[in-house]
């Protein structure tokens, strides 16, 4: 078996950074509704946004010595996703490779674990999504993957798939889906503010998208 891969799909800069202005909320929809992780993976700090290709990890419960490895080949720009077993209560990562994260310029980190140090890791300013906070220490004694298929979050995460994190969650993007749904974004944020003007000046949503035909198919009576 190689636990560590190197060859993966590279996404174009142009179309990573037109992502970046782009909410996770709005993706998601924009996808049919696809790809957010679980609400357990949450930034660690309000206003933290995250976007970029995944470089996937597996590691053994309360060990980091995948993670570590994953960083040390991470390349300016990448998001580290990493599934970190069934043990939340151990904290991976702290200080010390968030300053090593920042140097290299890895956009960010989702985890399915706790992270400790978290006050440091906020004033550094490196975006971090994890499930909890946590002191313990980790081992380094058994073997993960690097690029390889993950689940974090109960969604599939392949090598190079983008990553869009923020306030409100995370989602994942497939590679090759990426232009599709960049354009239906694009639309949705587009019509969300037309539709946003019209309640300004007076219109009621139910009224704007019709939900009282859906009320009359479900066979709603309303008291007249």
């Amino acid at each position: 078996m190689v636990h560590i891969k190197k060859r993966v799909a590279i996404l174009d800069n142009e179309l990573i950074n037109a992502f970046k202005c782009q909410d996770s909320a709005t993706v998601h929809e924009a996808m049919g509704q696809r790809g957010a992780m679980n609400s357990s993976i949450k930034p660690i700090d309000r206003g933290m946004r995250v976007c970029g290709p995944a470089l996937t990890v597996t590691c053994h419960s309360a060990d980091n010595i995948m993670l570590i490895k994953a960083i040390n080949m991470a390349k300016r720009g990448d998001v580290i996703v990493a599934n970190m077993g069934q043990i939340q209560n151990s904290g991976p990562f702290g200080e010390v490779l968030a300053n090593e994260c920042i140097a290299k310029g890895v956009a960010g980190l989702i985890l399915t674990s706790s992270v400790r140090d978290s006050r440091q890791i906020i004033n550094l300013g490196f975006p971090v999504f994890c499930a909890n906070l946590c002191v313990c220490g980790t081992a380094k004694a058994t073997l993960g993957t690097i690029n390889h298929v993950i689940s974090c979050g109960d969604v599939i995460v392949r090598p190079g798939d983008l990553i869009i994190g923020d306030d409100d969650g995370v989602v994942v993007i497939p590679v090759e889906e990426c232009s599709d749904v960049l354009d239906k974004a694009k639309a949705r944020t587009q019509k969300e503010k037309t539709v946003m003007e019209r309640l300004r000046r007076g219109e009621s949503l139910f009224d704007i998208y019709g939900y009282q035909s859906l009320l009359d198919k479900l066979g709603c009576v309303e008291e007249r």
